[in-house]
């Protein structure tokens, strides 16, 4: 296939019966007819002809069904006869149909009550009456089924959409197994705190098992797989109980701080039809915030007033588009630098108190630092030296009065260390930051004096020098290596941005691994445009994260974009094919620098501390010999798709290709050799 037919699909002709059979077809021809005849004997011996006959044939439009053939009488013994008769089938089963409405189809009830977009899954049998329910009962609309080719992906993608719309779509996992195979997702979610409601099948009753497989997909508490790192799961034994528990599940799983919950849904239950009494789907009453206490927020005002040296840490802050406009309220108020984290977008990358890139120099002068639902709090105010013995030392002023304000402290589970180290501070407030914000604004506008004014004012224009500053810094070493080969990835996110920047577009993948050019190249401002975060770090989400929020964008117009790293895609390429599947319009810029570079980058160090050199650093780490072609890959999975390109002067033209597929309403990929960070 050429470059020009790259990602193009259409039908494929079915291969006629004489292409399908090969070359001997008058030979296969005469033994297939005679084993039909051979079948046919049996079926008619054992009586099943009449039954098997009914089952396949349909009645013509407008005309009656075809009537069976007359069943031979059976022997006097009652038993088959003739050479064959020791093979005969059993007497045939009837079974009675299901004429009543159906258990699954009240949950969709429940599920579309809800107001459930979509729900992701790798179809099992566990849930065959649920999927079925959605599908026809509910028409495959609010929520449609999105087909995944892997768990990890299904929960990746209702991540991705959360963190975009804030609210749950659902996920189905199929019994043990698809839940481990989603284990990891479910941890980033948890770690990310973003809504999604999962519904995994179960095999409750082993008097009903079908033999050997759903014995081996069986467990009595599946939730325990995954308890640590969700936020609340039930099994329910009625359908009552599932509808109570499923909004409950979603209540919780919005309700700050956010997080995954998970519902045990019994094959049984789900089959057997449904029995009206006493049954009701109960409304769904959503929890408003909490906010921080009054004189709390007072005493965090009247510090941050009085402050020579204040500081706003911003992590998992911005919970809704308002949050981003509370934040700079606050900050130009008071004139004070803010860093962001990455770990939601709070701030826009093009304002002049925005000092993300200077955490360490300011830190270090703070007299007042306010932490927002501080994600590494410990890792902001020290720094460790990860040496043959690592050493801690602080940077912060041992007078520096610190606060929060967030629910962080509410999500602390036992056995997983995602909550950081521990740090005592002057006070601790507990309220989500996002809907605290206004009060606090409000008491540090009616504490400001003339002198107060006067200072900030002073303290503005300083930052805005130094931001100005920092920004031509960057700018001055994205150039160097500008024509080199492999592509600089301060080159990479330049010609991204100059291909996007006339659209209304987001950035839907963190830039962790790309040096945080995008950031320092682009004007990201506008609450939408940056979806953040990394969730717990972790490889193979990334994928299925952006394509989730691509969905959430789906219809909007906006070009929603994702720098994907090689090693993650390569965890669940299986993306690929949902997007196009779905016609979920995402530009895929394959970041690929042929490794897991971090890791490569830590063998690098073991191997010089130990001095032993590094040249033996790429065994175990690097992706090449052979080096994958993921342009190719995505031209399997039905994608449009460019490269590899390993020239920069290439970029625009191939960009500016992809951003037009995307615009016409399918997803396309564009691979780079990259240089590694």
């Amino acid at each position: 296939m050429n470059d020009g037919d790259r990602g193009k699909t259409g039908p494929i002709s079915p291969a006629s019966p004489d292409q399908e059979l090969g070359r001997d077809t008058d030979f296969v021809r005469s033994a297939v007819a005679g084993r039909r005849d051979i079948l046919k004997g049996f079926l008619v011996t054992g009586g099943l002809i009449a039954a098997a006959d009914a089952s396949a044939q349909t009645a013509p439009e407008g005309g009656t069904p075809p009537a069976a053939p007359p069943t031979p009488p059976p022997t006097a013994t009652g038993a088959a006869s003739g050479a064959h008769a020791e093979f005969a089938p059993p007497a045939a089963e009837t079974h009675e149909l299901t004429v009543e409405r159906a258990n699954s189809d009240v949950m969709v009830d429940v599920i579309k009550s809800l107001g459930i977009e979509y729900v992701a899954a790798n179809p099992g049998s566990s849930f065959r009456g649920l999927h079925e329910s959605l599908i026809n009962y509910g028409g495959n609309k609010a929520p449609e089924l999105l087909t995944c080719l892997h768990e990890e992906t299904s929960v990746a993608m209702a991540a991705g959409y959360a963190r975009v719309t804030g609210k749950p779509m659902a996920v189905m996992l199929h019994a043990t197994v698809g839940l481990q195979h989603g284990s990891m997702s479910i941890y980033h979610a948890f770690a990310d705190q973003v809504p999604v409601l999962m519904f995994m099948g179960a095999s409750l009753d082993a008097a009903t098992r079908r033999p050997y497989i759903e014995w081996m997909h069986s467990v009595q508490d599946g939730a325990a797989l995954v308890r640590d790192f969700t936020k609340w799961d039930d099994q329910p034994i009625s359908i009552q109980h599932f509808a109570e528990s499923t909004v409950r599940a979603v209540k919780l799983a919005t309700t700050a701080p956010m997080g995954p919950t998970l519902i045990s849904v019994d094959a049984d239950l789900q089959e057997v039809p449904f029995r009206a009494a006493g049954f009701s789907i109960p409304p769904l009453s959503p929890s408003a915030p909490s906010i921080g206490d009054v004189a709390a927020v007072r005493q965090i005002a009247k510090a941050l007033t009085e402050a020579s040296a204040p500081v706003i840490l911003a992590h998992r802050y911005a919970r809704t588009p308002a949050a981003m406009a509370r934040l700079i309220e606050l900050a130009e108020l008071l004139q004070i630098p803010v860093v962001d984290s990455g770990d939601r977008f709070n701030f826009p990358t093009d304002h002049p108190l925005n000092h993300s890139r200077r955490m360490r120099a300011l830190i270090a002068r703070a007299d007042v630092v306010l932490a927002l639902e501080p994600v590494d709090l410990w890792g902001a105010l020290n720094k460790l030296q990860d040496q043959n013995h690592r050493r801690a030392s602080r940077v912060a002023k041992s007078d520096v009065q610190v606060f929060t304000i967030g629910v962080h402290d509410n999500a602390t589970k036992a056995n997983y260390q995602n909550f950081q180290r521990y740090v005592g501070v002057t006070l601790a407030v507990d309220g989500d930051a996002e809907a605290t914000l206004p009060s606090l604004i409000e008491e540090a506008r009616r504490l400001a004096t003339p002198a107060s004014r006067a200072a900030a004012a002073e303290r503005g224009a300083s930052l805005k020098e130094t931001f100005t500053a920092q920004r031509e810094r960057d700018r001055e070493e994205a150039r160097y290596g500008w024509d080199a080969s492999p592509v600089s990835t301060a080159r990479l996110s330049s010609e991204i941005w100059q291909a996007i920047k006339g659209e209304d577009w987001v950035l839907a993948s963190h830039t962790y691994f790309l040096s945080g050019w995008p950031q320092r190249l682009w004007d990201i401002n506008r609450p939408h445009q940056y979806v953040g975060g990394i969730g717990a770090g972790g490889l193979g989400s990334n994928i299925g994260t952006a394509t989730g929020a691509a969905l959430a964008h789906r219809g909007s117009g906006r070009i929603v974009v994702n720098i994907q790293g090689d090693g993650d895609l390569l965890y669940a390429p299986g993306a690929l094919w949902t997007a196009v599947h779905h016609r979920i319009p995402l530009l895929t810029v394959v970041h690929n620098n042929r490794a897991y570079h971090q890791e490569v980058m830590h063998i690098q160090r073991i191997a010089n501390r130990r001095q032993r050199g590094i040249d033996r650093a790429h065994i175990g780490t690097v992706i090449d010999d052979p080096a994958i072609d993921f342009a190719k890959l995505a031209q399997a999975m039905g994608m449009w798709s460019a490269g590899p390109i390993d020239s920069p002067g290439a970029l625009p033209a191939a960009l500016r290709r992809a951003v037009a597929v995307v615009k016409q309403g399918m997803p396309a990929l564009v691979e780079v050799v990259s240089q590694p960070r």
